[in-house]
């Protein structure tokens, strides 16, 4: 993937590396470059991109993309030709592996980029977790002593999952107002998988798949990496658009539907019982099959009450996928997730399951089986705190961030805010070099309709908010006072 076409994209995948303290900002930038010279980003030959638009999406001085152009050409990596700018250097491709392939980075670079790398000094508010529940090690020790002897007589590989996780599972969407069999199940190692099952089995190179506008970063890179073609679809308050998805049924006939109706990511917003039905039954109608990501569970205890799954409204000829999780209400290392799915589909989708890697954890499903029963109790418990937790975020923000703007959101665990007249990825290179790490909105809807966005996850400590917002207030006080600037405030 050729970056050097959109300096935003490449300021993107070397933010990271501008944070540290040694050395001069300018050699910190030939670093960064450098690592990625030579590799799928930057393709010997590639042209990088000039230095007044790097350095505005990088929000530094064009003197200072200038030194580390310099620091390039003389390392041999770049070279410069009057009227075709500054290219990777033939030179560069030597010492370097061609076993060596990099995974090139897409639109949840920004929001897994932590997680790959671990903790540091900055605060990074990429991605919204939890710390496991209290009572998780209690359960496992339980079940190491009555349950574990047991299952190691077992063969321990189950593609559809443990059939008593399966049945808790039924029996959690039945309780939910989706009647359900442990058939109709298939357990996966997490939301993620699901998702990406579904994908493997829907899409091929070409098909459009039409997704709510904004939506999850990942989602982008997984239909991405399929062939498909994203079609983003606006909301309002009750959800997905109806009529303009009738219009992007009509005009581009997709394979897949993917919405969030529960707590979408990132506005928070809930998808009204009306609505669902509207969904379900345009796509009904146009043959489209309809994937729906329930696994922000996590809502506001005096907020509306949440509806059933789409599929409960669906036409009986329909095809509605449901994708749930325990991640959020119980650990994010909890890696059990499902499908809900007709028989038919339910028995494809254990074929692609067993493809990928012949069952998820037996121990992990059995705790998870445990849990189950007290499902909705955990994630009511989760959900209160995650509404204090949003009412200090809103109080910070409000107090030294006046001039940002955001929707009180019913459920989820972020923020969704609007930048008044700034693009919002300058913004987070600033916040970077200030020590917080945020996702702009471009991550997370590619067409710019969202640029002047920014999610701000509420999952952490008060403490750790009251500092985040410390350091994006003083960040956006340099951006609208001063512009770019070469002088990187120090990291404690």
């Amino acid at each position: 993937m050729d970056r050097s076409g959109d300096p935003a994209a490449l300021a993107d995948l070397i933010g990271h590396q501008l944070t540290g303290q040694s050395g001069g900002l300018y050699r910190r930038l030939a670093d960064a470059i450098g690592a990625l010279i030579g590799s799928a980003e930057l393709p010997v030959g590639a042209r990088l991109p000039a230095e007044r638009p790097l350095a505005e999406a990088l929000a530094i001085s064009r003197s200072t993309v200038v030194a580390a152009y310099d620091e390039l050409r003389a390392r041999g990596l770049v070279e410069s030709r009057r009227g075709s700018g500054t290219t990777v250097a033939p030179a560069a491709s030597k010492g370097r592996s061609r076993a060596d392939k990099r995974m090139p980075a897409g639109y949840g670079e920004s929001l897994f980029h932590r997680i790959a790398h671990g903790p540091s000094e900055v605060i990074a508010m990429t991605y919204a977790v939890d710390p496991g529940i209290p009572e998780l090690a209690a359960e496992v020790e339980d079940l190491a002593r009555t349950e574990l002897p047991l299952l190691l007589q077992g063969v321990g590989y189950h593609p559809r999952g443990l059939e008593v996780l399966r049945e808790r599972i039924a029996e959690h969407f039945a309780e939910s107002g989706l009647p359900t069999s442990p058939d109709e199940i298939v357990v996966t190692s997490g939301a993620h998988q699901a998702i990406a099952l579904v994908t493997q089995m829907y899409l091929r190179t070409g098909a459009a798949v039409v997704i709510e506008q904004p939506s999850w970063p990942g989602c982008f890179d997984l239909f991405g990496a399929a062939g498909g073609r994203v079609v983003g679809v606006p909301l309002d308050d009750a959800g997905v658009r109806p009529d303009l998805l009738a219009a992007a049924f009509r005009e581009h006939q997709p394979a897949m539907l993917f919405v969030m109706p529960t707590f979408h990511n990132p506005t928070g917003r809930l998808m009204s019982a009306a609505r669902r039905r509207q969904v379900a039954e345009l796509a009904a109608k146009h043959g489209v099959v309809v994937v729906e990501d329930n696994a922000y569970s996590a809502w506001d205890p005096a907020g509306p009450d949440v509806p059933a799954p789409l599929a409960a409204y669906a036409p009986k000829d329909a095809e509605v996928l449901t994708i749930g999780s325990v991640s959020k209400a119980v650990w994010g290392g909890l890696r059990i997730g499902w499908i809900r799915a007709p028989r038919p589909l339910a028995e494809r989708l254990a074929r692609h399951k067993a493809l990928a890697d012949l069952g998820s954890p037996v121990i992990e499903q059995a705790l998870t089986a445990r849990l189950l029963p007290r499902l909705a109790e955990l994630t009511a418990s989760r959900a209160t705190m995650a509404t204090a937790r949003k009412q200090l975020m809103s109080q910070l923000l409000t107090k030294r961030l006046p001039e940002w703007q955001w929707e009180e959101p019913v459920g989820g665990s972020a923020l969704w805010i609007r930048l008044p007249d700034t693009d919002a990825r300058i913004f987070a290179q600033v916040a970077l070099r200030h020590g917080v790490e945020v996702v702009a909105g471009r991550a997370m809807d590619p067409t710019g309709e969202h640029d002047d966005h920014l999610r701000v996850p509420f999952s952490y400590s008060a403490e750790v908010m009251s500092e985040a917002v410390d350091r994006l207030a003083s960040a956006w006080r340099e951006l609208r006072r001063h512009g770019p600037a070469d002088v990187v405030p120090e990291i404690v």
